[in-house]
């Protein structure tokens, strides 16, 4: 019985993750698709770029919620010990659903974003202190750098190296995930990678004046 609970959990958690936050903000409160403008991804990096601060944290919120939400589902399970290595692989099951809604979205046409704010999301409900370690390093990096793509891939590819190096984490398939996660942030990257190396990647107006012009 317990494993037809945890299919169903999967379910939702991928329903969850499906919601296209930024899709329905930008058409509910600005009349704009984000997906026709900026990269035309429908994530909270192209939100920012497109309609603005306000907007992109918004939506940057609440898909962060979808990952941390669908990862805590674990605690209906009062079976499982919290903690364990079998909660967190059921964490890991719950939270890669939302992250997989996100990018294939069934309410977008399977149209979404790169997962990042979700990932993020499942990955403090998880381990929260080599997450936090990331989000200084995202920081850090976009303060200095102003590169959005630059700073996601840094931080996620330092989540696994956190995971045995500093953290000497037992869970195998959490370090898996990591590494996994890592190669496929990387790899849903090749675009921002090359401008990056042609020096025309877009910087991000960290404290803009005003909102950016929609139709650029």
């Amino acid at each position: 019985m317990e494993i037809l609970f945890i299919l169903l959990f999967v379910f939702v958690s991928y329903l969850l993750g499906s919601v296209p936050t930024a899709v329905w903000v930008g058409k509910a409160f600005y009349g704009v698709d984000v997906r026709d403008f900026g990269s035309g991804n429908a994530g909270a990096t192209n939100t920012f770029r497109v309609l603005g601060i306000k907007a992109g944290l918004l939506v940057f919120l609440i898909d962060f919620a979808k990952g941390f939400t669908a990862a805590s589902l674990v605690r209906f399970f009062g079976t499982i010990e919290p903690s364990s290595i079998r909660w967190v692989n059921i964490q890991l099951l719950f939270g890669v659903s939302a992250v997989m809604g996100h990018i294939f979205p069934i309410f977008a046409k399977f149209k979404g974003g790169k997962g990042i704010a979700t990932l993020f999301g499942m990955v403090v409900a998880i381990h929260y202190e080599p997450a936090l370690y990331c989000a200084a390093i995202f920081i850090l990096m976009l303060l200095f750098t102003r590169y959005v793509s630059l700073s996601s891939m840094s931080a996620v590819v330092l989540f696994p190296v956190l995971l045995i190096y500093v953290f000497r984490e037992d869970a195998q398939l959490l370090i898996a995930f990591g590494i996994t996660a890592a190669i496929m942030v990387i790899l849903t990257h090749q675009k921002n990678i090359k401008r990056l190396i042609a020096g025309a990647e877009n910087k991000a107006n960290i404290l803009p004046k005003h909102r950016r012009d929609r139709n650029h």
